[in-house]
């Protein structure tokens, strides 16, 4: 950490100036008239499969994914790998339920999930509890892209102290700000193509190069202590680590694509054939994300905790340094280059589509619907672009004046927040059955009791439920999700037996169907 990597940082900042670039450029790929709405914010519908597929990747993995994965994996081992399983499980619903979203959202001009709930159940303030919490999860999810682009940024030595060791985390996010004011969607999904390619091409390097220098993978895992190969035995009348791995891939995995960033990414495909088709190519990012995991596993191996030269990486940045170290001890500074900018701009992918995502929610289900109904199509364009600067403004003040371990948590509490979600978005594709103010009264009841729990447990995700002496421990959002719709169930019956509370449906049992493809 002592002295700038001058070759590594030059490397950086050729990809990342010839990525700004691109990001300008955008606003004439597929020209559309950014002063609507859907064209800046949802590219105007007309992303294909193949574009669809690098958005949509980019936009579910991270720069903190490629970050906390692998750090996971260094620090605790095997539960690391729930991550494999959870981006699995996603596929299916991904295939099975979203095109139906697509479907209806087409039909009715529909921009984000809250649009589709408003005009679902005809319950404003059921759309705005969507709209809140989709805003307030999508915040630190934001913020927290920043802490893989911190560490890559240190890795290269370019540390310091006050407003100087911040100024490139200003400066990299003034040019995403910028970027995105100006092109919308347009301008992550191009980057999104260089950013995919260039992570597809430093893991396959480091999984093929680094156990050529250890030996061989079965030096590499005769190097990890054995408690961290298996996920530990669970205690006598209780599921242990085993209950925690599966509900935290299961519920992580129901999670997923409820945020707003994710519906974002699936709403600009120009089909729901597009949709369907990227759920079965998706898997790709998932055989990745296994790669992944087993760096931490090379670090690990590669001892590169005990090294000297990066003791005071680990000791800023703890377990998040072990792929930066890898990558610096076994790679040419050149190379080291590639491979950061590669995470930092899979920092600036993400961060955009959200903060693009949570504008669209604040203009659509606030500003219009509240606040100015009668706002004509630039008006409502120019709020979603000034509200993009405020959320990635807000962003980067919670990364540089809010303890980074509370950006951490707050994003863990978002999984439970935005899980709330899942009856009035997901069940509301198949049924109108649900009373929406039934609905309205679970998701306060799932997301005060996920709040509450989180918190008694010091904000881990995690809760040990016990039945009849037996422990059953799993992740909080999982269990909050089972109360939210069994309060729902229960309250839907009693209103519908009192006759209360009757749902504007302006949808159509057609409007679900999957439209046809488009022939060119």
């Amino acid at each position: 950490m002592e002295g700038i990597n001058w070759t590594a940082l030059i490397v950086f900042v050729l990809l990342f100036g010839f990525i700004t670039w691109l990001g300008f450029a955008a606003s004439r790929w597929r020209r559309g008239d950014l002063d609507q709405l859907h064209e800046w914010g949802l590219g105007g519908r007309r992303f294909g499969t193949l574009v669809t597929w690098f958005l949509i990747g980019g936009d579910l993995y991270t720069a903190y994914t490629f970050i906390a994965v692998p750090a996971l994996a260094f620090g605790a081992g095997a539960l690391a790998f729930f991550a494999v399983p959870y981006t699995i499980v996603v596929y299916p619903i991904l295939f099975v339920v979203f095109p139906r979203l697509w479907s209806v959202a087409h039909r009715h001009g529909y921009i984000t999930s809250a649009d589709f709930v408003r005009g679902r159940f005809g319950n404003r303030w059921l759309a705005l509890a969507i709209t809140l919490t989709g805003i307030v999860a999508t915040m630190p999810y934001i913020a927290l892209q920043l802490v893989g682009l911190q560490v890559v940024i240190g890795a290269m030595g370019v540390v310091g102290e006050g407003l100087l060791g911040d100024l490139p985390l200003i400066i990299a996010f003034v040019i995403l700000a910028a970027f995105t004011y100006s092109s919308g969607l347009r301008a992550p999904t191009a980057i999104a193509i260089v950013k995919d390619s260039l992570i597809f091409l430093t893991v396959f390097a480091v999984v093929i190069i680094v156990p050529l220098k250890l030996g061989g993978y079965g030096a590499i895992f005769s190097a990890v202590p054995a408690q961290k190969l298996l996920l530990a035995p669970p205690p006598a009348n209780s599921f242990g680590s085993y209950g925690i791995y599966g509900t935290l891939a299961l519920g992580s995995a129901l999670a997923l694509l409820l945020y707003p960033h994710s519906v974002t990414g699936i709403l600009s495909a120009n089909s729901g054939h597009a949709v369907r088709r990227n759920a079965a190519m998706l898997p790709a990012y998932s055989f990745m994300l296994g790669l992944l995991a087993l760096l931490g596993f090379m670090a690990i191996a590669a001892g590169v905790d005990k090294l000297p030269e990066y003791a005071a990486g680990f000791k800023q940045y703890k377990a998040s340094f072990a792929v930066p170290a890898l990558v610096l001890n076994m790679f040419p500074s050149w190379f080291a280059g590639i491979a950061f900018a590669a995470i930092g701009i899979g920092a600036l992918v993400p961060a955009a589509i959200m903060s693009i995502a949570a504008a669209n929610l604040f203009t659509r289900n606030i500003y219009k619907e509240f606040l100015h109904r009668e706002c004509t199509d630039l008006q409502e364009s120019r709020m979603a672009k000034w509200v993009s600067l405020i959320v990635k403004a807000g962003a980067l003040f919670f990364i540089i004046f809010v303890n980074q371990q509370y950006v951490i948590q707050l994003q863990l509490l978002g999984g439970i927040w935005i899980i709330q979600t899942l009856p009035a978005v997901v069940l509301g594709l198949y049924t109108r059955w649900f009373n929406s103010w039934a609905l309205l009264i679970g998701w306060v009841v799932g997301t005060v009791i996920g709040t509450v729990v989180a918190y008694q447990a010091g904000l881990k995700p995690t809760w040990q439920l016990t039945l009849a002496g037996y422990g059953l421990p799993g992740y909080t959002a999982l269990y909050t999700l089972v109360i939210n719709i069994a309060v729902v169930v229960v309250l839907t019956l009693l209103f519908r037996a009192a006759k209360l509370g009757a749902d504007q449906d302006e949808t159509s049992a057609s409007d679900y169907q999957l439209a046809p493809a488009p022939t060119a």
